[in-house]
């Protein structure tokens, strides 16, 4: 029994406080989790990209702010597209086999 705890090798991070035994897959929940939520992330940035415009008591002030100030809608679709880049790039590296 402890000739097996041996050779069990765990790496670890943050100076031990994550800890992860070398070889071992994505638990099953997080690879649910990392699309649900990079989905969420990517609709928020969607529905609030130039405020809460439809809101009842200050949606009538974003507006006319977002008329002064001028809001770049290309701006936003531009930090959209980087938040929907990093959901692919975090869903494919949660989905992938492990070395």
């Amino acid at each position: 029994m402890a000739e097996q705890k041996d050779q069990i090798r765990i790496k670890e991070y943050a100076e031990g406080w994550i800890t992860e035994k070398e070889g071992t897959d994505v638990p099953g929940f997080l690879k649910l989790a990392f699309p649900v939520i990079a989905l969420f992330c990517v609709a928020y940035i969607f529905v609030y990209m130039n405020g809460e415009t439809t809101n009842a008591d200050r949606g009538y002030l974003v507006q006319k702010f977002n008329e002064v100030s001028q809001s770049s809608s290309g701006l936003m679709f531009s930090v959209a597209a980087l938040a929907i880049m990093f959901g692919v790039i975090v869903v494919v590296f949660a989905l992938r086999k492990s070395h």
